[in-house]
């Protein structure tokens, strides 16, 4: 990383990068990246990316590959819901208030670390798949965790690690809140990095999110006026996929990103359907869907995609009443891939399913990362796929108006952290409880030696 190294400075150096892209132009869903490493040595990049320039997907798989080349591969991923450079503007205190900064321990990171990168525009698309980059590049699996989780942990400086932490973002109108969230993922941040410091391993750290937390609306030269004006800001959102059936809507499907890859001589080649299915440029058709009582399916038509010439995505689903429950629920059956008259087959009634009054929504729907979609078969031609759906949300039944019904969530109560937390208090509970029984069984001793009379003689045959 010697193009694009900070040795030996703070983080203003990098927030200077960062307000330098930002005063430059913003265009929408752009995410600012930064990198560090506790120990390693510079090496050859790619050169640092023009002002005002956002990197693409294969840019920022090349700048990973040749930051991991030369530094430690214990990874730590923070990555947060969402994220733009006017965070670092807003609250990073970089007007001298640094009193004030939410991202202090940030700071010290970089001011402690080798290299650093720092990567001020990144197409979001792209962040959002930082975590499968890394995953192929390291050849591990992602582990999800919180610092209580890792303070458990004994990492091996010579085995390769991936470890995701996933971070809030404010989303109420109050200033504060969000100012209070970022401080808060600082001090996990702050709290990660103190943890590798004791175990004495050495890491590399990335900072990311998902998507951007300000769309910046792009606005021609011509209607720019002379003189200040205030940033406007937007949450761009597309509508949902919907299907109808005789004049009413029976189907909604909304997802963040569609990926599909391929494995193709031995490399996995990634297509991003999201573009193409939603929003003004979306160029889908619905031919083929089809919605009754029992049975409802939506299929998204392509064309030339991974050089298919035809491509489909068809999602299968049923709803049935279920007596130990007493009540209907509805499952996704089935996930299938058609392709120039081949078919790769996903069965994914086993994880997703939801009330049939409700929506199904999860954060990652995946077949390789926490995988809810697995191949029909052994011989099923989906095991030369890979499918990712993130922020995926569907509703096959029920639908009422444009709009999807409550929506019920994959994650479930009892979290990996929770059923530890309550192991602990068990292990707890059962080492006091023997404790208390040991000094109830304690007895006092029924005779006394007075000194100033006669000592007692205990006969040998008592």
């Amino acid at each position: 990383m010697a193009d694009m190294k900070v040795p030996g400075r703070g983080c203003t150096a990098a927030l200077a990068v960062l307000l330098t892209f930002s005063a430059l132009g913003r265009c929408a869903e752009q995410v600012p990246l930064i990198m560090w490493s506790s120990e390693g040595s510079a090496t050859t990049s790619p050169s640092p990316p023009a002002a005002g320039h956002v990197v693409s997907g294969d840019q920022l798989e090349s700048y990973l590959r040749a930051a991991l080349s030369s530094s430690p591969h214990n990874v730590l991923l923070f990555m947060q819901e969402r994220l733009s450079v006017d965070d670092f503007t807003m609250y990073g205190g970089v007007f001298g208030n640094k009193q004030d900064s939410s991202f202090t321990n940030l700071e010290a990171a970089l001011q402690s670390s080798t290299t650093s990168l720092v990567l001020p525009a990144v197409d979001s698309l792209a962040t959002g798949e930082v975590t499968g980059l890394l995953q192929e590049q390291l050849d591990t699996s992602p582990l999800y965790m919180d610092p209580e989780t890792l303070a458990q942990l004994r990492l091996n400086a010579s085995v390769a690690t991936l470890l995701v932490f996933r971070l809030p973002y404010g989303t109420g109108v109050d200033m504060m809140s969000t100012k209070d969230v970022l401080s808060g993922n600082d001090d996990v941040i702050g709290q990660v990095m103190n943890i590798m410091n004791s175990q004495s391993v050495p890491y590399t750290a990335v900072y990311t999110a998902l998507s951007a937390s300000r769309t910046i609306e792009d606005v021609p030269l011509s209607l720019h006026s002379v003189g200040r004006s205030l940033l406007q800001s937007r949450q761009k959102i597309s509508p949902p996929v919907e299907f109808q059936e005789k004049g009413s809507t029976c189907i909604l499907l909304w997802a963040e990103n569609l990926n599909v890859e391929l494995l193709r001589s031995g490399k996995w080649e990634r297509h991003d359907l999201a573009p193409m299915t939603f929003g003004e440029s979306s160029r889908v058709k619905l031919s083929g869907s089809f919605c009754n009582a029992s049975h409802s399916r939506l299929v998204l038509n392509y064309e030339n995609v991974l050089n298919f010439r035809s491509f489909k995505l068809i999602f299968a689903m049923s709803q049935r009443h279920y007596k130990v429950s007493a009540r209907r629920w509805f499952t996704m059956d089935q996930v299938v891939l058609e392709y120039d008259g081949q078919k790769a087959t996903f069965n994914a009634s086993r994880y997703v399913y939801a009330p049939a009054e409700y929506s199904y929504r999860c954060e990652s729907v995946s077949s390789f990362r926490y995988a809810q979609l697995f191949p029909h078969s052994d011989k099923d031609r989906a095991n030369q796929w890979r499918l990712s759906f993130d922020d995926f949300q569907i509703q096959g039944f029920n639908v009422t108006g444009q709009d999807f019904s409550y929506a019920s969530d994959c994650a479930s109560f009892f979290t990996p952290g929770i059923w530890m937390g309550l192991f602990t208090s068990l292990l707890m509970v059962l080492i006091l409880t023997y404790g208390l029984h040991m000094i109830l069984q304690l007895r006092t001793m029924d005779r006394f030696d007075d000194p100033k009379g006669p000592a007692i003689s205990v006969p040998q045959t008592e």
